[in-house]
């Protein structure tokens, strides 16, 4: 519905701007009439009259008189829109087929040259969207003329009647009359033609921007110099919300986008890692193309969330995996049962030394393992595509503790929550969510190393108030990770225990990617461990 509104404006605003052009030719025209006016009476009184009211002089100049006062009015009414415009044109062209015949009248004649200026109203008039009517007013100039000629022959006023002269200014009328119809009618289409293109290109703009700010991507357009042109919104919130927008320089918009911009300008091919326009902003992923004249271009440059993009790899990854699994599950958990079922048979035998019955412990711990593995495996196969909707932090987690401090078996004062703001909101999958959490407590619990009871975790949600976005943290009070660790830690069968299987925080991570949250392990100077999870930014997942 959004998409279709700038239509309907600019549809409605077409025809004004038709009627802009008709209006234009009739001032013109009643402009003309003005200015021929007081050209006629400059000429008659001051000049040197020459031809002007030498039959009449009083009848030519009450005539010049009425011609130029009735040109003002007529001028001064079309300026205060009294009137049509049709109705204006075609009144006008009545008064001077009259008074300039009058005028002529009283000057000789045809002879006196003035009947051409009846031509010039005419060809005037129809250039003003006059119509059919342009033919009316020749065959009307034409019978005043002739009218006026055959008067001046009764009343003896001219000795000449040139009756040719006559009948070649009324043709003169007509073809005039015909031309400027024929001018003004391809003029009319011409204008109107062009007010539609216009009308399709504002469209066509309104349509490419409505685009560009709906969609996911960030899009940038940078000039020669680097000056921003172009920001939709998806790039705006991507780069932190800065202040400098359009018409600011890249850096004071995004120093590091800036800093990658510089490197594409010195190294078009050159390999760009991904980077982080504020401090705990998203992973973004920059490509830039180059627009418009090779001696001065622009610069397109579009950002992609790496978390989004990694989310669909994630479901191409997944649906091969449940490819794999199918195999694994046949293949491994039948021979890996019979083992088990074996194992079991054999510890039921009686006077089984010591030594046989520890082998025994070993092989049935062991097919646990692998059968664990296995699980763990299907379970990440057989992940449903999340179903992300808005979650009022504070009182979902307190409702997810209670359920955690029963199943882990910790204390009230061991794993506690705290979220500010209070009212922060999170778009994620609340099932997929709760695991991530159950994998980061589970974790946290089996490598404390020290009395279980001396364990604490404390989740720390709120918002960001550099990247504006919501996040959740998992800090606990164990013996941290090694620096060494950190590099392999998400990676699959990465694990430091003997009996872990090394799946759990890259299930965590999958997880994660899959509803376009960031999983990452924070170093604490202070000792511990601290999982964030930096959440989507429902106001702008909802705009786009």
């Amino acid at each position: 519905m959004r998409a279709s509104s700038p239509q309907h404006s600019l549809d409605a605003d077409s025809a004004p701007t038709r009627l802009a052009g008709d209006t234009g030719h009739l001032r013109l025209f009643l402009l003309y009439r003005v200015l021929l006016g007081i050209a006629l009476l400059l000429v008659y009184f001051g000049v040197g009259r020459g031809p002007l009211g030498t039959s009449l002089p009083g009848v030519f100049t009450l005539a010049v008189h009425l011609y130029l006062g009735l040109a003002i009015v007529s001028f001064i009414m079309h300026l205060q829109q009294v009137g049509s415009d049709e109705s204006q044109a075609q009144l006008a062209v009545f008064v001077d087929i009259l008074l300039i015949t009058i005028m002529m009248h009283a000057s000789g004649g045809v002879q006196s040259g003035l009947g051409m200026l009846i031509a010039v109203s005419i060809a005037l008039g129809s250039l003003s969207q006059v119509g059919q009517t342009s033919l009316l007013f020749a065959a009307l100039a034409s019978l005043a003329v002739l009218t006026e000629r055959i008067y001046a022959q009764i009343s003896g006023t001219v000795s000449d009647t040139a009756y040719t002269q006559a009948g070649l200014l009324g043709a003169s009328f007509f073809a005039l009359a015909l031309l400027a119809n024929r001018l003004g009618r391809r003029a009319a289409e011409s204008e109107e033609l062009a007010s539609q293109r216009g009308v399709d290109l504002a469209n066509l703009a309104q349509l490419n921007d409505f685009v560009i700010q709906q969609m996911r991507a960030g899009i940038l357009v940078v000039d020669h110099q680097g000056t921003v042109e172009l920001m939709n919104e998806a790039a705006w919130v991507l780069l932190g919300m800065p202040v400098a927008m359009r018409h600011h320089p890249l850096e004071q918009a995004s120093p590091p986008l800036a800093a990658q911009y510089r490197q594409w300008l010195n190294d078009p091919t050159g390999e760009r890692p991904d980077f982080r326009a504020i401090s705990g902003g998203r992973d973004l992923r920059a490509s830039f193309t180059r627009l418009g004249d090779p001696a001065r271009p622009g610069t397109l440059i579009v950002l992609e969330d790496t978390a989004r993009l990694t989310a669909e790899v994630q479901q191409l990854k997944l649906a091969s995996l449940g490819r794999l699994t199918a195999g694994i599950a046949h293949e491994i958990r039948n021979p890996l049962g019979a083992i088990s079922h074996a194992s079991q048979l054999l510890d039921e035998s009686p006077g089984l030394p010591a030594t046989d019955r520890r082998m025994i412990e070993i092989i049935q711990h062991n097919s646990q393992r692998v059968n664990e593995v296995v699980e763990n495996i299907l379970r990440l196969s057989r992940q449903q595509r999340p179903q992300p909707r808005l979650l009022q932090l504070a009182p979902w987690l307190e409702e997810q503790i209670a359920e955690i401090r029963q199943t882990l078996q910790l204390g009230k004062t061991q794993l506690q929550s705290e979220v500010a703001p209070p009212d922060t909101q999170v778009l994620v999958d609340p099932g997929q969510l709760r695991q991530v959490i159950d994998i980061l407590c589970d974790n946290a619990l089996h490598h404390f190393g020290r009395e279980p009871a001396k364990l604490t975790i404390r989740l720390v949600g709120g918002t960001r108030l550099e990247s504006g976005g919501p996040f959740l943290e998992i800090r606990d009070n164990g013996p941290g990770i090694s620096r060494q660790a950190q590099a392999s830690l998400f990676e699959p069968f990465f694990t430091t225990r003997n009996e872990g299987t090394g799946l759990g925080l890259y299930i965590a991570r999958q997880l994660c990617e899959a509803n376009q949250t960031r999983l990452e392990y924070l170093s604490q100077p202070t000792g511990g461990s601290c999982f964030r999870l930096s959440f989507p930014n429902p106001r702008r997942t909802r705009k786009l």
